[in-house]
């Protein structure tokens, strides 16, 4: 078959569909993106160029739709030269999250489309005014509205979707669910294998060595920010330093902000680390940045206590690949993670925005290394159960089989694939 599939950031969500695709005979695969280093043998690439700013002047709701709209005509100029070119595919796969997908139609008429559903953006009841430490000001109420114009044009314009988890399916309304189908995100079991021995061995981050005796606590996200409980995590900390004088704690990621508001000036890792002061102590408190990934999965496997907190937002890869490892997990309370995790049996679930019941449940883990021992093993049964790569990449190709075979016509209706 013949596949185009659209992403921003070449290779997106999709990395493990192309490895999927690639290893099938006769399969000629394009990725349109913006320009960047990576690339896959057996996928040629058709890059665009990232769009110019919002307009000058604009209303502060409209700024994304405006650039939506713009990548939306720089792609379709892209696939209008792929056109020209004698390639015509058997269908169309992208996220529909940038607007890149939505003037693809005009380009490939009768083609079928499945696009990438990631979050459907609420006034109330999801991220938006979770954290009272947050509010949202009420001015901000129509730049969220206007944040689901992409979602909705795209919903209007034909085409099936995808999303990986049904707490992210039901955040779209329920006309829109009828024409989603939840496709799980795997995990390559093997690479994330747990391996018992890295308990008993040192374990080498740049300048931080975590030796066997002591206690390893683990933090990954892409950016340390709000969003994913960073400042929680933080306001625990002086209570497991304090009780636990063998713990140490590595902290993964940017100091960026990859979801909500960004300070004016500094990064939420110096907020905190001023917040609390002379309560934190440098050399069991370790930031050592974005990691490779053989170091990201080595942390996960050495780690004695991992915490991964998020919002009412998208779930983080990182939580699947910590279930895969069999990491004893404490996870916030959230519906998103309650999805993955049940408490007391793959792992503790502990109140978002209560620090203190963060700090129980790690030292709950520490203390208990019999609990832990069982959380492992059940979590990572958990993973093998629901998460396994080459189950949910034929669940995956079901679907885009089934888009092929009817064409541009309406799929049947169905939540899961």
């Amino acid at each position: 078959m013949k596949y185009l599939i659209i992403h921003q950031n070449f290779p997106g969500q999709f990395l493990h569909l192309l490895h999927h695709l690639r290893a099938e005979a006769g399969n000629e695969i394009v990725f349109i993106s913006e320009p960047n280093d990576s690339h896959l043998p057996g996928v040629r690439r058709a890059v665009y160029r990232p769009p110019r700013g919002a307009a000058e002047g604009i209303h502060p709701a409209a700024r994304e739709f405006e650039l939506a709209m713009l990548r939306a005509g720089a792609v379709a100029r892209a696939a209008v030269t792929l056109r020209d070119l004698g390639y015509r595919p058997d269908i169309i796969i992208g996220h529909h999250g940038w607007g890149e997908l939505l003037e693809l139609g005009d380009v490939f008429p009768g083609v079928p489309v499945l696009g990438y559903f990631e979050f459907f953006y609420h006034l109330d009841g999801l991220d938006v005014g979770f954290d009272p430490e947050f509010p949202s000001p009420a001015c901000f109420r129509p730049v969220i509205r206007a944040k689901n114009a992409v979602n909705l044009q795209a919903l209007a314009g034909g085409g099936w979707g995808q999303t990986p988890t049904l707490f992210q399916w039901n955040t779209y309304p329920a006309w829109a669910r009828e024409r989603i189908t939840v496709v799980r995100e795997g995990v390559d079991l093997a690479a994330c294998a747990p391996d018992p021995t890295a308990l008993r061995r040192r374990l080498r981050i740049g300048d931080v060595i975590i030796a066997p005796r002591d206690r390893l606590v683990t933090y990954i996200a892409r950016d340390l920010e709000p969003y994913r409980g960073f400042h929680v995590f933080m306001r625990a900390l002086p209570r497991i330093l304090r009780a636990r004088p063998d713990a140490r704690v590595v902290l993964v990621g940017g100091d960026g902000v990859s979801y909500g508001a960004r300070l004016p000036s500094g990064s939420w890792r110096d907020r905190m680390q001023a917040e609390l002061a002379g309560q934190i102590d440098p050399d069991r408190v370790h930031f050592v940045g974005r990691v490779k990934y053989d170091m990201f999965r080595a942390l996960l496997r050495r780690s004695d206590a991992h915490v991964y907190l998020t919002y009412p937002f998208v779930a983080s890869w990182s939580l699947r690949e910590a279930m895969a490892t069999g990491c004893a997990i404490v996870g916030s309370d959230t519906a998103p993670v309650r999805e993955f995790l049940s408490d007391g049996r793959t792992g503790r679930l502990v109140p978002f925005l209560d620090p203190a019941r963060i700090a129980d449940g790690v030292l709950e883990l520490l203390d208990d290394r019999g609990l832990a021992a069982r959380l492992r093993r059940a979590v990572r049964r958990e993973a093998e159960r629901t998460l396994d790569m080459e189950h949910c990449m034929t669940r995956y190709r079901t679907l885009i089989d089934s888009l092929v075979r009817q064409g541009a016509a309406p799929a049947p209706r169905r939540r899961s694939a």
